[in-house]
Parts: structure tokens; C-alpha cells; sequence
């Protein structure tokens, strides 16, 4: 099973124009304000109760990000209450992969049926200014006030196949932690899974 994850993710893994260098914990988290797939505007500021941000960078097609479908709409459950909610976002250019276009956004996330806005950043603007690579891929992000501060970022857990017993999970564990008033004691892991589709420069 993790051969084929592998060979397939292949596929829909394609060279970038630049390698982005990914926003470090402590960080100021840049401002989001993308389309939904309800063709509404949303940012921050939507969620005026909100502690913070679980922003997921998803695909419609990479079979990393589908593994993991069924736990990001869990960790909306769970911590959307808690004034955590997720934000996914999908930034695979749609010229180089179509089946990421926001029509197919609006039929996947459908069909799917995602309990959390799922934004189109056609243009990359998000991932550049995050400096996302790949999906899924994970930032934290906790409010204070007006200011945004990134407190992790990478990957779920440690376990793509979801069959693990001594799993980590590393979202939980760090969510676990800013709850309790207190810093994650890991506030980076890599993310594993496919490249964001880029044009080539």
C-alpha cells in the first residue's frame, strides 16, 4: 500500500518554479481572505470568537491529502468548538492540474462532503506568503487580539496510512498544548505528500 502511495503521488508531483521556504513558528501568520467553494469571500475575520487556525493546504487528486480527508473533517469536529476552526485551502495552479480547478473544488468538497471552507488560491499568493510545498501540509495559528502568530507547522501525524498504534499526532499534540495556555513542545514536522502543482518559470 505505501509502494502505491508513493507511485501515485508521483504523478501528481510536479517541480516547482522556487523552492518557498516555509514560515517559521513564532512568525507573524500572514492574513487570509480567499474564495470558498460557496463562491463566498473568507477570512479571519469571519470568525471574530476564533483563538486561532488550523489551515490545512489540501488537493482534490493527491492521494496523501485524500488519505487523510476523514481526519482533518475530525479535527474540524473536534476543535471547531473550541474556537479552532479548520481552514483548507486548495493553491494547485489549475493550468497544470485541471482536476484542481475551483469548478472541480466546488464538485470534490461536494461530493466529499467537507464540514470546512475549503478557499481556492488559484493565484498562490497563500501558499507563497506560508511558503507551503505540499499537501497536506499543516499551520497553526494562534490569535491574540489582532495579531496572528504561526505556532506549527508540517505534518498531521506521523502515520499516512492511518494503521499505526504508537502514532504521533503531531496537529493534536500542539492543539493539545495552546488550549492549555502553554507553547507545543514540537513546532515543526515535515510535511510528506504531493508537491503544490506550479507553472514552471
Amino acid at each position: 500500500m505505501k509502494l502505491i502511495l508513493l507511485l501515485v503521488a508521483t504523478i501528481y508531483t510536479l517541480p516547482t518554479h522556487a523552492q518557498q521556504t516555509t514560515i517559521a513558528a513564532g512568525t507573524a501568520a500572514p492574513f487570509i481572505k480567499l474564495k470558498n467553494v460557496d463562491n463566498k469571500m473568507i477570512s479571519f475575520n469571519d470568525y471574530p470568537s476564533a483563538k486561532g487556525f488550523i489551515i490545512v493546504f489540501m488537493s482534490n487528486t493527491c492521494p496523501y491529502s485524500k488519505a487523510y480527508e476523514e481526519r482533518i473533517t475530525q479535527l474540524s469536529k473536534k476543535y471547531g468548538p473550541q474556537h479552532f476552526p479548520v481552514i483548507a485551502i486548495n493553491a494547485n495552479n489549475p493550468e497544470v492540474s485541471p482536476e484542481n480547478s475551483f469548478t472541480n473544488m466546488q464538485a470534490y468538497s461536494k461530493s466529499q462532503h467537507f464540514v470546512f471552507p475549503y478557499l481556492c488560491d488559484e493565484k498562490q499568493d497563500i501558499a507563497d506568503k506560508y511558503g507551503a510545498r505540499s499537501t497536506p501540509q499543516v499551520f497553526i495559528v494562534s490569535k491574540k487580539g489582532n495579531d496572528f502568530t504561526v505556532e506549527y507547522t508540517g505534518a498531521i501525524d506521523n502515520d499516512t496510512q492511518n494503521n499505526k498504534p504508537d502514532k504521533v499526532s503531531y496537529v493534536e499534540d500542539a492543539m493539545a498544548a495552546l488550549l492549555n495556555n502553554t507553547k507545543p513542545a514540537v513546532t515543526h514536522t515535515k510535511a510528506i505528500g504531493c508537491s503544490i502543482s506550479r507553472k514552471k518559470a
